[in-house]
């Protein structure tokens, strides 16, 4: 049976490795939710499907799905994915499931943050987030990974590492007084290094301008190798991201790595706002304590919030004249990986996009079988 660990991943050995260091696999949460996802979340469910498919080119995926919507997914879901009942309050695996760990052996551990609904009582989106809160345990325990449980409050979305010892976040998320307010910088800084196994934090002022995350990384700058990050970037300089953008930019040109190195900065142009119509707010059930979704509503569409898979990159796509510019982008960034464009407005529509709904599961010394899993 796993153990729960009273150590830290630090002092036992253990790292989170790079998105692109091998997996062997993906999770996801299938989404139901009327008051998050409109139409009683059918437009979504068909979007998850076709991202768990793209991702399965590249890997062996799990989704973890309520008991009432089991038979519903595993007919949407392609054959080749697993298929798991677990209860949740919503889809966002990257942000309340766990975190995986490894160490120079390639033995695999997870951490298992706390999770308040991206706030709590103070801002966050939903209530109750108590099922979300033991994805990342229940997920762990399927796994047979043994478990750090630490005190923290902490969003998979909120982070991005190179493997290297470096971890990149923003202080609009970590920093709020709605995660940890009893915690000081350095002790959150603390928590990272012990928790993620890094040496060097980098802190960013903001994420996506109007992301209701509180700014997370993951949908606005990321690591893509050592050493190199990947921005979102406009040169609408009308636009209230560019000045978020050029600050970052100016914060980045003089940071160095855990290893030392200056960051090579890739800039990504974000599509044109994306804006929530009429129609799509109409669809989504109006419910209190959920954070509502109003006609005209800017949503925090980036291209940054793809998914780095074994053999493929899986990126969102908004009907937008600069998807094809952002996939060559990848493309180039990514040589060994095939660009897979999922259209990712429905996502979007929930709150986030590909990256916040997958968790990768790192390989280890772990062997994917003939089976997937």
């Amino acid at each position: 049976m796993p153990k729960l660990l009273s150590t830290t991943p630090r002092a036992d050995g253990f790292r989170m490795p790079a998105e692109w260091e091998p997996h062997i696999g993906c999770w996801m949460l299938w989404p139901e939710r009327s008051d998050n996802w409109r139409r009683g979340a059918k437009p979504a469910q068909h979007a998850f499907a076709a991202v768990a498919a793209a991702i399965a080119q590249g890997e062996p995926v799990t989704v973890c799905v309520s008991p009432g919507q089991y038979i519903i997914a595993r007919e949407l879901l392609d054959p080749a994915i697993r298929v798991v009942e677990m209860t949740s309050n919503d889809s966002w695996i990257r942000d309340c499931g766990p975190t995986f760990l490894v160490n120079d052996e390639g033995v695999v551990r997870g951490v298992d943050w706390k999770f308040n609904a991206w706030g709590g009582l103070l801002g966050g989106l939903y209530f109750p987030w108590d099922q979300d809160d033991l994805v990342g345990e229940k997920v762990l325990e399927l796994e047979r990974d043994d478990r750090y449980a630490p005190d923290f409050i902490l969003e998979g979305g909120s982070i991005d590492v190179d493997g290297e010892g470096t971890v990149i976040t923003t202080e609009e998320c970590l920093l709020n007084e709605n995660r940890n307010p009893e915690l000081s910088r350095e002790q959150i800084e603390q928590m990272l290094c012990d928790y993620l196994g890094v040496q060097k934090v980098l802190w960013l002022a903001k994420g996506v301008y109007l992301d209701e995350t509180d700014g997370h990384v993951d949908n606005f700058c990321r690591f893509v190798a050592p050493g190199e990050v990947i921005l979102t970037w406009t040169e609408d300089k009308s636009d209230p991201q560019y000045e978020i953008s050029a600050e970052a930019l100016d914060r980045l040109a003089t940071m160095r790595d855990a290893k030392g190195r200056p960051l090579k900065v890739h800039k990504l142009h974000q599509p044109d706002p994306v804006l929530i119509t009429a129609e799509e707010a109409a669809d989504i059930d109006h419910v209190p304590g959920t954070l509502p979704r109003q006609p005209g509503d800017r949503l925090a569409a980036s291209y940054v919030n793809f998914y780095i898979a074994n053999d493929v990159i899986v990126a969102p796509s908004f009907d937008d004249p600069r998807d094809a510019a952002a996939q060559q982008s990848l493309a180039e960034l990514f040589p060994g990986r095939r660009i897979i464009a999922v259209p990712g407005r429905e996502i979007l529509l929930g709150g986030g996009n590909i990256h916040c709904i997958t968790q990768q599961e790192p390989l280890g010394r772990r062997v994917i079988s003939a089976k997937g899993r």
